[in-house]
């Protein structure tokens, strides 16, 4: 059974209580028996991972500024092929 946070609208008391989902009754505050309404709480998230985008946990030294493979690749002088799926195979020449 989930646990709910609940904040009393009269005496502004927070408590939590352990509900099922189906449950319907009304709840009541336990110190003034007043009126409550559920509070709702931002979930954390937590990414774990060496990073979902690229641009995402780069090793040191690297940055945005910083040439790509191809590009490098091409300053050294290695050309590259493109086989029948489209893909860039780098070959010697």
């Amino acid at each position: 059974m989930p646990i709910y946070e609940y904040k009393c609208r009269k005496c502004s008391l927070q408590f939590e209580l352990r509900r099922n989902f189906n449950e319907t009754s009304p709840i009541h505050c336990p110190s003034c028996h007043g009126e409550v309404h559920r509070v709702f709480s931002p979930v954390p998230i937590i990414f774990k991972g060496a990073g979902f985008y690229v641009t995402d946990n780069r090793p040191n030294g690297r940055s945005a500024s910083t040439p790509s493979l191809k590009e490098s690749e091409e300053s050294k002088g290695v050309s590259s092929k493109v086989d029948d799926a489209g893909l860039d195979l780098p070959s010697s020449t």
